[in-house]
């Protein structure tokens, strides 16, 4: 045993237990054994991670913790067997969709599949939009690299996408005069990751750009570039463009298994049929380890933090115009930033996030002690905000390594493997340059096995579909004139129209399911989340696809809105 791995192992005996088998697989160092907690496993992999090894795989056990296994699709059929692709993307979240837009620059077919019935259903729609500025990464990581570049990259590709963006800044509030001594540090760190424009802001001009700020407030440090948007409007016009030059996508995909003739992939098992790719992507999210581990070529472990975040009333969102948050030199946690209020692009503020440690990759059940807690540190920052705005609230997994960066580059051990892994925030922030990444490096590798050119015709822009609450009188005139449905309003809450449902229904990635049109359309994100409106939009979606009522999900899978009838109009049974 080396020196590092003996010296590991003594970390973790200190700590934890001796109980703990610790050995080196390829540039990895991989640990076994059992524990009484889910802490210790972390904290076991922690102690492994930054000492000089590529990854740490993390096989450690907790006795009596029985982990779910991943939540597979209803659907089986055989509409990919023997579908031979030039690239294989797996994961349909922003990553992958923002991946499968630039790749459809070339003359090549690219297949994107995802086990869920809609794109963005997992991380990609379960955080607060923000597009964060680059400061708070590690100089010299991937993280602040693809964070930095990422941010600049959203104002061009939301103008080519014709998605709302706006860069609304952000502001490290200052309670203390003492915290003023950080500014050099923090001065420091934003020239190091090259984020321009960041200042220090008095009071007068902290009030004027924020005159609802608490009055214990004394200075901000401000970062102009921060942006918002909508990560799930974002996820899906990726995902479009990318439809619109040719990429397939397969939704309710699981990959099942993974077949290697050496050190190559020759084809991929689905729930669908098996694909034969040239090139594999793995922008699996949360599950990236899981294909890994079918690749036979696990050298990271993902392990999953879960982050909550509550949504106040639309009403209360003009006591805000930016990002706000306190510097908190307190907080002993380095995996989180802290939470603090958002601005979203909708007008909508959001409360957190947080960040703690869970086994679960798909655990999204809210903490009520972790969430008042996130309320009551977050609220007094604007004293005019209560727990009676809260809407609702909900939570999300990050995907995290133990080494804490992301992993954006091509197998060591598999040719055709590339990955964009561990991608958690600010993942949303990275994608841009994420995608450009994984771009270069798979025509790189599929130039040596195909003769590849770009496009003549590849199109880089995308038209959304009208939103109603954004038009002008008279625009929406003419709308409702063209097509009487977009007249009829279903969401009262975000003035949502039977017409934008039904384009949301028949659009290029179609949606099927309740909260698949609420992603696209809003319809149920408002005061009374959907008590006034899911009836009406179960309804139209019966009649636009013509099935049965009890044929329709929340989101998918078994998420059944109706069991059965309990009246029948006519003898068919229908409704």
């Amino acid at each position: 045993m080396s020196k590092t791995l003996t010296k590991i192992k003594k970390n973790i005996k200190k700590n934890i237990t001796e109980d703990i088998e610790c050995f080196k697989w390829h540039s990895s160092v991989v640990l076994e054994g059992e524990v009484d907690k889910w802490e210790d496993v972390i904290l076991a992999g922690r102690l492994a991670a930054n000492k000089g090894y590529k990854g740490v795989v993390n096989k450690i056990k907790v006795k009596g913790l029985n982990i779910p296994k991943i939540k597979r699709p209803l659907v089986k059929d055989n509409s990919l067997e023997n579908r031979f692709v030039d690239i294989l993307i797996i994961g349909g979240g922003v990553i992958g969709c923002s991946i499968a837009r630039e790749l459809s620059k070339w003359d090549c077919s690219v297949l994107l599949v995802e086990k869920e019935e809609d794109l963005a259903m997992h991380t990609s729609s379960r955080n607060d939009g923000m597009i964060h500025p680059g400061l708070v990464p590690k100089p010299g990581t991937k993280k602040a690299y693809f964070n930095v570049k990422g941010n600049k990259l959203y104002s061009k590709v939301t103008k080519e996408l014709d998605i709302s963006f706006k860069r609304i800044g952000s502001l490290i509030l200052l309670d203390k005069n003492y915290l003023k001594v950080t500014w050099p540090l923090i001065k420091r760190r934003a020239k190091l990751n090259k984020v321009k424009g960041v200042k220090l802001l008095p009071k007068k001009e902290l009030i004027r750009k924020e005159p609802n700020i608490s009055k214990g407030v004394v200075g901000a440090i401000y970062i102009p570039s921060t942006g918002v948007l909508s990560p799930y409007e974002m996820t899906l016009a990726y995902g479009e463009n990318a439809v619109d030059n040719g990429v397939k996508i397969s939704l309710n995909t699981i990959v099942k298994s993974i077949d290697k003739i050496k050190d190559k992939i020759v084809s991929v098992k689905t729930n669908r049929g098996k694909v034969y790719p040239k090139l594999v992507i793995n922008a699996a999210g949360v599950y990236a380890d899981y294909i890994a581990e079918m690749a036979k070529d696990k050298f990271f472990t993902i392990h999953p933090r879960k982050g909550e975040i509550v949504l106040l009333d639309k009403k209360r969102g003009a006591f805000i115009e930016s990002v706000l948050a306190n510097l908190d030199l307190s907080i002993k946690n380095s995996k989180t930033k802290g939470g603090g209020l958002v601005k979203t692009i909708e007008g909508n503020i959001l409360v957190g996030p947080n960040a703690y440690e869970q086994p679960f990759k798909e655990d999204y059940i809210t903490n009520k002690e972790s969430v008042d807690k996130m309320l009551n540190s977050h609220l007094s920052i604007i004293p005019k905000l209560s727990k009676s705005d809260v809407i609702t609230y909900f939570a999300g997994t990050r995907a995290a390594t133990y080494e804490e960066d992301f992993i954006v580059e091509r197998s060591e051990y598999v040719k055709n493997l590339v990955y964009a892994a561990g991608i958690q925030s600010p993942g949303l922030a990275s994608a841009p340059a994420i995608a450009k990444e994984i771009e270069k490096i798979s025509i790189d590798i599929l130039k040596k096995q195909m003769n590849l050119k770009m496009k003549i015709d590849w199109n880089p822009k995308r038209k959304k579909a009208p939103k109603l609450n954004s038009l002008t009188l008279e625009e929406r005139n003419k709308l409702v004139k063209e097509r009487s449905e977009y007249g009829d309003i279903i969401c009262r809450c975000e003035e949502i129209s039977k017409g934008e449902i039904i384009d949301a229904l028949n659009s290029k990635i179609p949606a099927s399911s309740i909260d698949a049109i609420k992603r696209r359309t809003r319809a149920g994100m408002g005061r009374c989340q959907g008590g006034f409106c899911m009836p009406l939009i179960t309804k139209i979606i019966k009649e636009e696809n013509k099935t049965h009522m009890t044929n329709i999900t929340k989101k998918g899978k078994s998420s059944f809105i109706l069991v059965e009838e309990t009246k029948c109009s006519n003898k068919e049974g229908e409704n």
